[in-house]
Parts: C-alpha cells; sequence; structure tokens
C-alpha cells in the first residue's frame, strides 16, 4: 500500500476515535416510568422495568439500567414501587357527551323501586324554578323491590310522578338508554295523549284505556326529547357553549380517572364532531374514535369533509358510521327470532328498516367508513351479518373491512362461527352480562340464555375479536369493573351467570388494548407498550393479571397517561 494511503488511512481511524469520544449522548424523555411492572402486551418485550417517552410516543422499553441513561435534567422520573403498567385502555362503546351529561343530571341508579325514584324527583322539583325541567337517568324496573304497585307491563304509570311534579316537566331515561319516562307536564309540552300514534321503531306505552302511561320505548322517546330541545334553545350562546364545555370536561375527567386513553364513542353528530375538534387538544381529553350518527342524506351530503384520522396528535379519528338493527333487552326492545318467555305479545322492536342500514352500508363502502351496527336479539344479529355478507361480496377484491357489530349480546348458536368467517368484529359489553344477568333468563328462558347470551368463550374459540367496553353512562365506565365481568361473570347476588362463557385475564386484557386498537385500525399506533407507539399508559395499584378475582374491583388507577404526559394521578 502506498505511503500516502496508509497516512490517510491512520488520519480516518483516528477522526472516528475523537469522534466517538465526543459522541452526544441520547438525547433526554420527557417522561420516565421505573421500577415497576410493566406488562406491554408486545410479544418482544413481555414484561420489563421501565418505559421512556419523547415527544408523544414510547422511545424505550427495557430494564431500569437501560431506561436510565435517556433521563435528563427536564425528565418527569416516576417511581411505580413495583406496581403494574399497562397499554392505556380503550373504552370500546361508549357515549361519551352523554356520559359527561349524566354526571349533570339526576342518578337513578341507585334507586331501589319506584318510590325512590318519586322521591329524588319529588326533592329535585324543590331545588328547581317552577316550570324548570328535571332530567334524570338510570332508572332499571328489572332491578326494582318491590314492583310498582301502579305498571303496565312492569313499567310504572306516571300518576303518583306527576302529582310530585305538577308544574315541572320531567324525564327520565331508562339505564338503558332505550326508554325514557315522562311526567305529565312533560307529555303535555310534547302534544302525546291517547290519540298520539307509535312512531316508527318505537312505542307509547298505553294503559287498557289507551291513555299513555308515560313510558316511551326507542324511538317514541324523540316525542318527549323534542320538547325538552325547545326549552333548552332559550338558552344564550354563551350558556350554550359553557355547558357544552362542562359536559366534555366532566366526561374527561371521569375517564382519565379510570384509565381510559382511548374512547371509541358510538354515534355522534356533525355539530357533535365541530365541539370534539374545539376542545379535544386543548383539554386533553382520552383519544375519541368517532361513529357518525346521522341521516343517511346528511352523510351523502357531509360524510366526505367529516372523514378525519388523526386529527389534533391522533386526538380525534372520524371514520365509522352507527346505524341501529333493534333496542334492548332491559325495555323489551331487542329483536328476537321468537317471543320473550316474559313477554309473548312481543318479539322485540326493528329501530332502523333494513333498507336504510342498507343504503348506510352502501355509503359507508364508498367513502371507506367502518359501518358498526348496534345488534342485540340474536334475529337482529343475524340479519346485520347477513347485510354485511353482503357488502363484503360486493368488492371482492377488498379484505380488511372490520365492521363491527355493536353488543353482539343475544346469538342464536348457528351465527356464533359466522363472525370470525366474515370476519366481523363482536363489539361487546362484559358488564352487561352481569347487570342484566338477574333478569335474561326470565326475558328469555334458560336455553336461549345459556347458549347465544354474551356468549364470548364461544366467540373466541371460533376465532372472533372481541372488543370490550361499557356503555358508558348505561354501565360504569371503569374498564376494571368489565374486566371482572369478563373474567368471572359474577352478578351482584354473587352467583356466576353461565361461567363457562368467561374470558381469561389475558383475553380480557387484550379486548380493552390490543383488540380495541385493532377494531378501529390504530394497532400501529397504541395497544401495546412499543416502541415508536403513543405513550398511553395506565398505572394500577394491583396487578390484576394475577391477584384474587374478589380483589379486582378493589384496584386503583394512580396515573394515567396519554402521549406521555400525565392527565390523572391518584391522591393518596
Amino acid at each position: 500500500m502506498p505511503a500516502t494511503a496508509v497516512v490517510l488511512l491512520r488520519l480516518t481511524i483516528l477522526l472516528l476515535i475523537v469522534r466517538a469520544g465526543f459522541a452526544q449522548p441520547p438525547r433526554s424523555a420527557d417522561l420516565v416510568l421505573h421500577n415497576g411492572k410493566i406488562i406491554t402486551l408486545d410479544k418482544s418485550h413481555s414484561r420489563v422495568q421501565a418505559l421512556a417517552a419523547r415527544e408523544g410516543r414510547i422511545v424505550a422499553v427495557g430494564t431500569n439500567a437501560e431506561v436510565k441513561r435517556l433521563i435528563g435534567p427536564t425528565t418527569r422520573v416516576i417511581d411505580l414501587r413495583g406496581k403494574p403498567a399497562y397499554p392505556g385502555f380503550i373504552e370500546g362503546h361508549g357515549h361519551f357527551l352523554s356520559l359527561g351529561r349524566s354526571l349533570m343530571s339526576l342518578d337513578l341508579k341507585t334507586a331501589r323501586n319506584w318510590d325512590d325514584v318519586v322521591a329524588k324527583v319529588k326533592a329535585a322539583v324543590a331545588r328547581s324554578r317552577r316550570g324548570e325541567w328535571i332530567v334524570g337517568r338510570g332508572w332499571h324496573q328489572e332491578k326494582w323491590a318491590p314492583k310498582p304497585k301502579d305498571h303496565v307491563d312492569g313499567y310504572p304509570v306516571h300518576r303518583e310522578l306527576s302529582r310530585v311534579s305538577p308544574d315541572n316537566p320531567v324525564l327520565l331515561v331508562h339505564a338503558t338508554g332505550h326508554a325514557s319516562f315522562a311526567n305529565a307536564r312533560a307529555m303535555q309540552l310534547a302534544g302525546v295523549d291517547r290519540n298520539t300514534p307509535n312512531p316508527k321503531g318505537g312505542l307509547i306505552l298505553k294503559d287498557n284505556s289507551g291513555a299513555p302511561t308515560g313510558v316511551f320505548r326507542e324511538t317514541a322517546q324523540s316525542l318527549v326529547r323534542r320538547a325538552y330541545s325547545r326549552a333548552q334553545t332559550s338558552r344564550s350562546e354563551k350558556q350554550r357553549a359553557d355547558d357544552d364545555r362542562k359536559v366534555f370536561e366532566l366526561a374527561t375527567g371521569e375517564c382519565l380517572s379510570k384509565g381510559i386513553t382511548s374512547f371509541q364513542d358510538a354515534g355522534s353528530s356533525f355539530a357533535d364532531v365541530d365541539l370534539f375538534k374545539k376542545l379535544v387538544v386543548a383539554r386533553r381529553s382520552p383519544r375519541l374514535w368517532v361513529m357518525l350518527n346521522e341521516s343517511n342524506a346528511r352523510l351523502r351530503e357531509r360524510m366526505k369533509a367529516y372523514r378525519m384520522v388523526g386529527y389534533g396528535g391522533h386526538r380525534l379519528t372520524v371514520r365509522a358510521i352507527k346505524r341501529m338493527a333493534d333496542g334492548a333487552l332491559g325495555s323489551h326492545g331487542a329483536l328476537f327470532l321468537k317471543p320473550y318467555d316474559d313477554l309473548p305479545s312481543t318479539s322485540g322492536l326493528r329501530v332502523q328498516s333494513l333498507a336504510f342500514i342498507q343504503e348506510t352500508a352502501v355509503l359507508a363502502a364508498k367513502h371507506d367508513y367502518q359501518l358498526c351496527v348496534h345488534a342485540i336479539g340474536d334475529r337482529a344479529n343475524r340479519e346485520v351479518l347477513d347485510l354485511f355478507g353482503v357488502a363484503f361480496r360486493s368488492h371482492p377484491d377488498r379484505k380488511d373491512w372490520r365492521w363491527r357489530i355493536e353488543h353482539a349480546q343475544h346469538l342464536h348458536p348457528r351465527d356464533i362461527p359466522r363472525f370470525a368467517e366474515q370476519k366481523v368484529i363482536a363489539s361487546m359489553q362484559a358488564n352487561h352480562a352481569t347487570s342484566d344477568g338477574p333478569f335474561v333468563v326470565r326475558r328469555l328462558g334458560k336455553e336461549r340464555a345459556k347458549t347465544g347470551a354474551y356468549v364470548w368463550r364461544s366467540l373466541i374459540d371460533s376465532g372472533a375479536t372481541i372488543v370490550n367496553g361499557t356503555d358508558a353512562p348505561v354501565e360504569d365506565v371503569n374498564p376494571i369493573l368489565s374486566f371482572h365481568a369478563s373474567v368471572t361473570r359474577r352478578m351482584s347476588n354473587g352467583k356466576a351467570f353461565f361461567p363457562e362463557q368467561c374470558m381469561t385475564r389475558e383475553e380480557a386484557l387484550r379486548s380493552y388494548t390490543v383488540n380495541g386498537a385493532y377494531g378501529a385500525f390504530e394497532e400501529k399506533l397504541k395497544g401495546t407498550l412499543s416502541p415508536g407507539k403513543l405513550a398511553d399508559v395506565v398505572v394500577l395499584s394491583a396487578d390484576i393479571l394475577t391477584i384474587p378475582a374478589d380483589e379486582i374491583p378493589k384496584t386503583n388507577v394512580l396515573y394515567t397517561v396519554i402521549g406521555g404526559r400525565v392527565g390523572y394521578q391518584r391522591k393518596h
């Protein structure tokens, strides 16, 4: 080798050595969690001690020593003291603004009977101005003891309620959201009397004389809700904006305190999306993934403009549409192949026609939206699976649809394997099983309940994907309670509701993380604690994968982290 070449080679090696000596240390992280038991759900890093996040993303997971080098002068360091951390919980089906509104209205979930409801309304009237609407939510006639003396089909009649609220219109929403109760004043303002016909997809419950009892099921609720909405228009624009912000903040606080970092909103209007765009970044809410709930005509006009993925740093995504095939089991609205055992005069209600939903399916396929259809009864589920099949076959080149059936609560055994075969996601809510369990057999009989009610095990074993949630505010938005229901199916009476259908603990955790992300086309962003993904983390007081089952509901959220920033910290 020529002498000059040797000299150049030596100089190059020397330069590299000098550069290495002055190499910049790795950029410090914004947040480091260490000394923990971090369950990543990532196959490459099952459990680690520490995690580092920078600019909203996970940059490292590993041992304390490996992550320590990313701690700088401005890094927030949280010593987990051995506590477990998981991917942030994804609420797979809830109603974000309704959750906030429920925290501002009369809470009827704890009412033990109709007398309790009347007493709560009477107390609210005493605090209210004459003529002011009294609004509440959470009553459920199947959970009362004793039953109302004055009732039709088990539902109370309005007389006692109207007596304590003669001048204040009252609107009380059923726990399921699929029925409402109104007093005489509210019905008067709504223009409802014995001659008012049932709207399509709804029922005004009447007594033997033909007089309205005060119960409005499914679409019939809109008759009274329109009257309530008219009263709200008298508020100033500032009052409406302030109320909207308060509702949003209440929902945000409730979710963050319970470890929810993403919320899949099951049906919002264009106006709701406009509100989300204004507030979702500034208010540091959970990330919202939204199903639009608008008419087909309005969708046709505006759905292209409203489709958005990852708005505001992955704070808001709108890429799905919500439809309703039937009602709810608790209000006898779920649509079944055979009549109800406890009300043989009905097999349920069809809320939206199949033709209407079929038209939506065409729009969804054309504009690349997911279609998410509420179906609870076995007939509704079968018809939606059939409808989806038609859409899929009409586009043979398209393979990855991820269309969803929301609830999928009651299935005919023949239809269970169809979810996996058609790659339809079952978006279910585990705590519905334990909440409804005490009256399911009475509604459907033991055989239908055993073979088709909340059949998580059967669906999972057949290869289906289950996304978990709570349907908040129908149930408490707390994922830990729904996780407990998933793995025990234990009802409030202490008995397990067909426990052979339980999930394993890892399956339940994945249904709230990995599967939730997959169900929204977001598996590259969230669901596992992997480098490169969003730094969304929840830290709990105990490991729900290993503690005794009875201790799971006692577990608390210690930290909720969204995008590497602490959104909630439990006060000790």
